[in-house]
């Protein structure tokens, strides 16, 4: 079977919105405008969609593990309910300063994915709205890394470490990245 590319996505900041207190519940999840009709818009693209989140509040017992898999299924839920698609999900529940492979910067998740998905990580494409999802995607070797402006990514790309990655493409919205990335084909 031959390899396909996929579209990685962070969660937080960059589909439903960053909580300081963290998303703990359904409460919590509040989608951005236009998100779920942008992922609804690329349903048919050629690339597995896959998301990628840390989820340190589980490894600092603010909340179970049991809790943060059922809010990413329901998550995945309400996006097939627009007909989206999102091919599975991967959270690292680690919290910061473990060294967990699996929580970006590091690229376990991604490197994880593309085994368990037959991926082609060459020809794959990492958004999120952090440096550490940027530094992901970059390790794993995705082929374009984007910093959404976001969540924290307005900030995050005024941090002097953002100019010694290597480039990486930014954008204001989920939409504004996704409608560059797969243009609507000409009618």
């Amino acid at each position: 079977m031959p390899q396909q590319p996929a579209l990685f996505l962070d969660r937080d900041g960059v589909f439903i919105e960053n909580r300081a207190s963290y998303v703990r519940s359904w409460a919590d999840v509040a989608f951005f405008p236009e998100a779920l009709a942008a992922l609804a818009r690329i349903r048919e693209v050629p690339y597995k969609i896959i998301v990628v989140t840390n989820q340190s509040a589980v490894g600092r017992g603010i909340m179970s593990l049991e809790t943060a898999v059922a809010l990413n299924q329901r998550i995945v839920d309400e996006v097939g309910k627009v007909n989206g698609r999102i091919d599975a999900t991967y959270l690292c529940p680690a919290a910061p300063g473990t060294n967990d492979p699996c929580r970006k910067p590091r690229p376990g998740m991604l490197l994880q994915a593309a085994q368990e998905h037959n991926l082609d990580l060459s020809h794959s494409i990492m958004i999120g709205d952090a440096l550490t999802d940027i530094q992901a995607g970059q390790a794993a070797g995705v082929q374009q890394a984007v910093l959404l402006l976001t969540g924290r990514g307005a900030a995050q790309a005024q941090l002097p470490l953002a100019a010694e990655l290597p480039p990486f493409a930014t954008f204001p919205t989920l939409a504004a990245a996704l409608n560059h990335l797969f243009p609507e084909p000409p009618q």
